[in-house]
């Protein structure tokens, strides 16, 4: 009966022992992931809109005054070259000064009932022209690529 006692014994710190040691072997230790692969290709698009928005002003000035007269079968009389004429002008305890024409050359048909052509221009200074463009600009950008790879 004492050899029986003996192997009961001795099994039972045998089991023991083996579940010591998997606990102490129980931390897992990670494996890296190695793509396993030949070849292969990737495509990718991309787009882009961009919207411009712009507004342009051009101002035109004169900055004095231009007189011109042309014609046909028609005759001056007086001096061709207009005389300047100054004004003075309050207005509300203010007062202004500007320069205009003053008297310019007078014009008559050379011979009466006849053909002619006559034109008479004045500018004065200050604004002549004043141009806005508005425009909208719509960009689009498109990029496609391919990557071809191996191993």
């Amino acid at each position: 009966m004492k050899t029986a006692t003996k192997v009961v014994k001795t099994t039972t710190a045998f089991v023991l022992s083996v579940v010591g040691a998997s606990v102490t072997l129980a931390p897992a230790l990670a494996v890296p992931v190695v793509p396993n692969f030949t070849q292969g290709s990737m495509t990718s698009h991309t787009e882009t809109t961009q919207t411009i928005t712009e507004t342009i002003n051009s101002m035109d000035y004169n900055t004095g005054y231009q007189y011109s007269a042309t014609g046909s079968g028609v005759t001056a009389s007086g001096n061709l070259s207009p005389t300047p004429n100054t004004t003075n002008v309050t207005i509300e305890g203010v007062n202004s000064t500007w320069t205009g024409v003053g008297s310019k050359p007078s014009f008559s048909q050379t011979t009466p009932g006849a053909a002619f052509q006559f034109t008479e221009t004045v500018k004065s200074p200050g604004l002549s022209n004043h141009t806005i463009i508005q425009r909208v600009t719509e960009v689009t950008s498109v990029t496609d690529t391919t990557s071809i790879f191996s191993q």
